[in-house]
């Protein structure tokens, strides 16, 4: 049976993002613990933010037309922070400070910094102009206004942005389940003795981090043993917890790679073998109704496998937008003299030569290699059936960026 054609990055991407669809239960969340989630419906303000004109400098509440510059003006009251003021009395001026509400009658505020204090009050030493100093009511968010909207991703600062609606617990979508199979009998759990032919297993660990960075919740991660049976029951049993399984291993073509042969027997396999390195043995497919990401075996292609295809699906999954990646277009310091007909993803960091900022990539870009990535800050992009000498311009993504 001849093999089918490697599939290009975008043509998987579209594949993907089309099976995509977003989870849809929601739950309740302390708005101290929403870091991370997604909103699960429109937030609108329901009272003006500030809810009244107030200083934003500490200083001198006055009505600008009641100034002789250099004149002494005297101070009639006190406003703290977070004190109802009464009225200011015509002619006079309140000492205030930064948030404290504007009192009816002034229409300024003269920063303390530009005021001498005398006996007989305080004395102005600045041109003085209606509204300065005064952030208005409604200045920020007025009654009604969407505050956030459905699907947006909680970060610090939208934390605070809900805490200024007053809003104490959030509706958020529920956390995407993951589950987690990584297959290989050499496979052994660290803190355990290697025996003859064994590794230690560090696909699974890579996973546990990179779903924990995409806000996914592991419901199950489990070995799968080298044998069909074995691997159709665990997958089975997967499918019936989570909403995605993503497996490690098990997709190429040798014969005890059975989670791909699996799927065709048992469920479906809509996609296999992409055009990119690392990363060509990769899977899409479905059991038991739920989605299955067959990512490869060697540890750099998960990495860069997840990076560049599974994380805008589980990203569309979660009811986010997925964007397009920005990258930089940065000289490379290195050189690839073979053409390949894989778009490849070198793992590489800028560092400075000279005045200049360059790309310099990894000696061993070996799939099989961890180190690689840590040395490294993000990825830079050979296209298909290309070379690179230095200088050449390619374009780079920072890991911080395709994590984003």
């Amino acid at each position: 049976m001849p093999k089918p054609e490697l599939l290009p990055l975008e043509g998987a991407l579209d594949h993907l993002l089309s099976e995509a669809r977003p989870v849809s239960g929601m739950e309740t969340v302390a708005l101290a613990d929403s870091l991370g989630r997604m909103l699960a419906k429109n937030y609108y303000v329901s009272a003006d933010v500030p809810p009244a004109d107030n200083s934003s400098v500490d200083g001198y509440a006055l009505r600008s037309g009641d100034l002789n510059k250099g004149q002494p003006i005297p101070v009639s009251s006190r406003i703290p922070a977070g004190a109802a003021p009464s009225q200011l009395v015509e002619g006079t001026a309140a000492r205030i400070f930064t948030g404290s509400e504007i009192p009816e009658g002034a229409d300024s505020v003269v920063m303390q910094e530009d005021v001498t204090v005398t006996d007989s009050g305080i004395a102005v030493q600045t041109d003085v102009t209606a509204g300065q100093n005064i952030r208005r009511r409604g200045q920020d968010l007025k009654t009604g206004d969407l505050a956030l909207a459905k699907g947006t991703l909680i970060r610090p600062h939208e934390m605070g942005l809900l805490a200024s609606l007053g809003v104490a617990h959030v509706d958020v979508l529920e956390k995407l389940r993951i589950a987690i199979l990584t297959t290989g009998d050499e496979l052994v759990d660290p803190g355990k003795p290697l025996g003859p032919g064994q590794i230690y297993n560090s696909n699974r660990f890579t996973l546990i981090g990179l779903m924990a960075e995409s806000g996914c919740e592991v419901v199950l991660c489990e070995s799968l043993r080298d044998e069909r049976e074995a691997t159709r029951e665990t997958l089975l049993r997967a499918a019936a917890s989570s909403d995605l399984i993503i497996t490690s291993g098990g997709v190429s073509v040798g014969e005890e790679d059975h989670v791909r042969a699996v799927l065709e027997e048992d469920g479906s396999l809509s996609l296999w073998r992409l055009a990119i390195k690392p990363g060509k043995p990769l899977a899409f497919g479905a059991i038991g109704g739920t989605p299955i990401l067959g990512l490869p075996g060697n540890p750099g292609s998960v990495l860069v496998t997840f990076l560049m295809v599974g994380l805008p699906y589980i990203r569309k999954r979660q009811g986010r937008t997925p964007h397009p990646l920005l990258g930089e277009r940065i000289p490379a310091d290195f050189s690839v003299s073979s053409t390949s007909v894989r778009r490849e993803f070198v793992r590489a960091k800028k560092q400075i030569r000279g005045s200049d900022m360059v790309l310099a990539a990894h000696p061993n870009q070996n799939s099989g290699l961890l180190s690689s990535a840590c040395w490294a800050d993000g990825l830079a992009v050979v296209p298909e059936n290309s070379t690179v000498k230095p200088g050449d311009l390619l374009t780079y993504y920072s890991f911080a960026e395709l994590l984003s």
